[in-house]
């Protein structure tokens, strides 16, 4: 494996294509972590048509570059507090609920992506994309009218003197729900730590499985027992914090308490297991992350737009950075440009999310992070969609093979690796 002795932004070669794609990366990062989705819709087909990257090196970097926007979000978020609630603003209870299947469906996904054929993937990301970007959008509308109703409520109620000289700061965090003086926490504090190691040790169980899963055969016993070990793993500490939320749930309601942010009953959580898993068999299947499909879930479940945003993001970070080391330990990538794209990605996100929560603080409006989802997610139906689209009448014309392929085939290892989707 080659490893670069000189400092890796020595190795780069700028021209106008980087200028443009990094540009493309800034922008897609910021939007996409301040909507809670990875942004790999846009970094994709950025790396490929504008840069020139082949398909395998777009997919890998773009990987990377997922992975520094979770993390560098997740970092930011750590220290937020709740708009209405005395908690963080990331979901822990939400996200160990969501996080052992997503991987689990990931790894179900990228199976099904070697099986499937590209034309197949293709109409699937169409759909999937058009459905939740819509649905996303609608649901966007809905809170504007409400926040309007109250913002005119708000004003209507300071002009009568009800509440005396306002400032439009004052009146905004009302419309948000949070308190006048939000209350502040260490980082210690603000961080729920078991929660957090629960979900470190789920995060390393799946790395290590992925790892030794790269030295058997495709198809051999092996390989469908460490596939099949996942299986347990995820359902186990799915089913371990159903119980603990529910019992929780049953203190809290025998003594009048509303201490959570979404409603904790038994199928509003087999509904929140089973769309993580579909999230995440999507997102193998089709090269994401899942964050297209848990954002929109969590706003249908309820949760409000910061904590739906923070807590998507939050899970995408353990997904994604399996997928990068998953790739340096396969060679897969260019290591500078990937170093490269990856601080742009890292930098945006943080610009995108400080810009955002002022932007949403100013206009007194969360459901500005609704229309920025389902934009960003419209925006990769088209730019994937398009790119498959022009894949799919390249092989039409060269009359190439574009039925179901053979997982077990002698190349069944390096299409495998090649399509892996973490």
């Amino acid at each position: 494996m080659q490893r670069y002795a000189v400092p890796w932004f020595l190795e780069l070669k700028i021209g106008w294509t980087i200028i443009v794609g990094s540009l493309i990366a800034f922008f897609g990062a910021a939007f996409g972590s301040a909507g809670g989705v990875g942004a790999g819709g846009i970094f994709v087909p950025m790396l490929t048509l504008v840069i020139g990257f082949d398909a395998k090196s777009s997919a890998a970097i773009s990987k990377c570059m997922i992975m520094g926007l979770s993390a560098a979000t997740a970092c930011f978020n750590l220290r937020q507090r709740h708009p209405t609630l005395n908690r963080p603003i990331i979901d822990y209870d939400l996200a160990l609920i969501v996080q052992p299947m997503l991987l689990l469906g990931i790894s179900i996904g990228v199976t099904l992506n070697v099986i499937f054929a590209n034309w197949m993937v293709t109409i699937l990301l169409i759909i999937a994309f058009l459905g939740t970007s819509t649905r996303s959008f609608f649901k966007g509308v809905e809170m504007w009218k409400k926040e309007t109703i109250k913002k005119k409520e708000s004003a209507q109620h300071v002009k009568s003197g009800g509440g005396g000289e306002s400032s439009g700061g004052e009146i905004n965090r009302s419309l948000l729900g949070g308190p006048s003086e939000p209350h502040k926490v260490s980082l210690a504090e603000n961080v729920n730590w078991k929660q957090l190691w629960i979900l470190v040790t789920v995060w390393l169980t799946f790395l290590a499985i992925q790892i030794v899963k790269d030295f058997t055969d495709t198809c051999s016993l092996a390989f469908w027992v460490l596939n099949l070990l996942q299986i347990p793993v995820a359902v186990g500490v799915t089913l371990y914090q159903a119980i603990k939320l529910i019992r929780r749930r049953r203190v809290a309601d025998n003594l009048m308490e509303d201490t959570e942010d979404w409603e904790v009953r038994t199928p509003q959580l087999i509904f929140c297991a089973l769309v993580s898993l579909l999230a995440g068999t999507l997102g193998g299947l089709l090269g994401l992350g899942g964050g297209f499909l848990l954002g929109p879930m969590f706003l249908e479940m309820g949760i409000i737009p910061q904590v739906s945003s923070a807590t998507a993001t939050f899970v995408m970070t353990f997904s994604a950075s399996i997928c990068a080391i998953e790739y340096y330990l396969l060679d897969r990538f260019p290591v500078p440009y990937a170093t490269y794209l990856t601080v742009i990605a890292i930098v945006a996100s943080i610009v995108g999310q400080y810009v955002v929560k002022k932007w949403i603080a100013r206009a007194g409006r969360a459901s500005l992070i609704v229309f920025i989802l389902s934009t960003i997610i419209f925006a990769s139906a088209i730019l994937l969609g398009g790119e498959g689209i022009v894949d799919m009448i390249h092989k039409i014309k060269h009359n190439e093979y574009m039925g179901f392929e053979d997982l077990c085939s002698s190349g069944g290892d390096e299409e495998l690796t090649r399509r892996l989707a973490f």
